[in-house]
């Protein structure tokens, strides 16, 4: 006999795993499958931002506004480790938005959202202000306003661990190839990417989370045939060496009246982004054009003293969006809410998810709950708003509390490492830094304060499986390493594994 689930979860992107623990905390049976590693399509490749997205009022969008600006705070209060508040300064430029626009719109900005913890909009006088010494000197005036910054992929597997730490069974690397209509729902057959092995399961529902995949899994794996759903859109980012020691993020307009950021990233780099443009093909093979690269560089060199060049960058990153396809002409005017629909009779019901943004993850699988209780029943009421992920139950502001008692019962570890081990595990750093007194304590050391410690723990806890995994997801220390250090940590966890396999036999 086959498993049977309450719900299946198919894609382990930001929704599908946020989804995945909202139902498997009210009580439903989850399973949860996802082709490559969580979080390695749209989720990890945004702009890294918890915001409720001030340029969505220029198109009216003020429902979704609303939404992001509530959800901004509650977030920030469920993982306070890997969501930060950042201030963001927007220069006026006397050939674009008239000051009295922006200031209008921040003025919304404040207000639309019931804020509490972030501060206001205030104006800044770019002459004597630090943020303004980095800018042309045609810039004199800007206003500066409160979002928040996320660790992305972060946020997908923390919602996993959650997840399955309330039940749900997480499938990595595994694919779902057939989906038949059965009579108690879901007929569901799975297979490993690694090692080809096929799985049986049943659901009473699936979810359908793939993302830029959505639609191919309709037709493909469920059999429905239906006409395109989501408009897929890239966005491509350039990183590039740090441009400039304050903490504040920039919020700059171009003359095409589109908008990009440059965020303080990594401790020691700038990130640039994004662009909009229609994306055909395999969203998997996603890579920044060099007509972004100019675009970004060109934008970014129009307010810099110093310009941006392409010598400038160490890294580049493209993602595919599924937005959904509302017909607008644009890329960049295309909606950036949700649509849930549920297909099929109540006895076989799917629920595709298309489009979505980091920022109302939660509240989309909120929405998405109403239609799965409609469908099989309820179980739980819901319970995510006044949760902690892992490793973030503690306040919004005792983040430098918890720095220092990690400083404290580590004192071996680099200021700069402490950091980086509380920004992405919080708490739960002790887990795999143990009793340790040095870092000979934790094993083998792979460069940059990656030891095999936190790469056990990761491979043990987290889904890592490899050294991608570990370095572009778990964290962003792909950055830093070297192809001969990269190649080291890959060596090492393909021999860990195969110690692992050995054991479990």
């Amino acid at each position: 006999m086959s498993k049977v689930y309450d719900v299946f979860v198919v894609g382990g992107g930001i929704n599908g795993s946020g989804v995945a623990r909202d139902a498997a905390g009210r009580g439903y049976s989850v399973g949860l499958a996802e082709m490559n590693d969580l979080a390695s399509g749209t989720s990890s490749w945004s702009t890294k931002l918890i915001h409720g997205g001030l340029r969505y009022l220029e198109h009216y969008e003020f429902r979704l506004v609303r939404e992001a600006l509530f959800e901004r705070e509650v977030l920030l209060k469920m993982a306070p480790h890997i969501i930060r508040p950042m201030r963001f300064v927007l220069p006026h430029h006397k050939g674009l938005r008239p000051a009295w626009l922006l200031r209008l719109g921040l003025f919304i900005y404040d207000h639309l959202g019931g804020r509490k913890i972030l501060p206001a909009t205030t104006t800044l006088d770019l002459a004597s202000d630090p943020a303004g010494r980095v800018l042309k000197k045609q810039f004199s005036k800007a206003f500066e306003y409160s979002d928040c910054i996320v660790n992305d992929a972060r946020l997908v597997v923390l919602n996993a661990m959650d997840a399955r730490d309330k039940g749900a069974e997480i499938f990595t690397r595994t694919k779902l190839i057939s989906a038949r209509k059965s009579r108690d729902g879901w007929a569901l057959q799975l297979q490993s990417t690694e090692t080809g092995t096929v799985r049986d399961v049943s659901a009473k529902l699936i979810v359908n989370a793939g993302g830029p995949w959505v639609d191919e899994i309709l037709t493909a794996a469920a059999g429905e045939n239906r006409a395109a759903n989501v408009r897929l859109v890239q966005g491509s980012h350039i990183v590039v060496r740090r441009k400039f020691d304050h903490p504040k993020a920039y919020f700059f307009q171009n003359s095409d009246e589109r908008i990009f950021f440059a965020i303080p990233y990594e401790q020691d780099y700038t990130l640039i982004g994004t662009t909009d443009r229609d994306f055909d093909g395999d969203p998997s093979d996603a890579k920044i054009s060099e007509d972004e690269i100019s675009y970004l560089c060109d934008g970014a060199s129009q307010y810099f003293t110093d310009p941006v060049t392409r010598d400038d960058i160490v890294w580049t990153f493209s993602g595919v969006r599924p937005l959904y396809d509302d017909g607008a002409s644009k890329a960049q005017e295309a909606t950036r809410d949700y649509v849930l629909r549920a297909d099929g009779n109540k006895d076989s019901r799917i629920i595709n998810v298309f489009g979505g943004k980091l920022t109302t993850y939660r509240r989309l699988a909120e929405a998405l709950m109403a239609k799965v209780e409609d469908a099989i029943g309820t179980r739980g009421a819901p319970w995510t708003k006044d949760s902690a992920l892992p490793g973030g139950d503690f306040e919004v502001g005792d983040y430098d509390a918890v720095l220092s008692r990690i400083s404290s019962a580590y004192p071996f570890l680099e200021a700069t490492n402490r950091e980086r081990l509380v920004r992405a595990y919080g708490l739960k750093c002790h887990e795999f830094l143990g009793e340790a007194k040095s870092y000979q304590d934790l094993g083998e050391h792979f460069g940059h304060g990656l030891t095999s410690s936190e790469v056990n723990y990761l491979m043990s806890e987290e889904w890592a499986r490899t050294s991608a995994d570990v370095l572009w997801r778990r964290s962003k220390l792909g950055i830093r390493f070297t192809q001969e250090q990269s190649e080291r940590l890959e060596k090492y966890m393909r021999e860990h594994k195969q110690l692992q396999n050995l054991a479990a036999e």
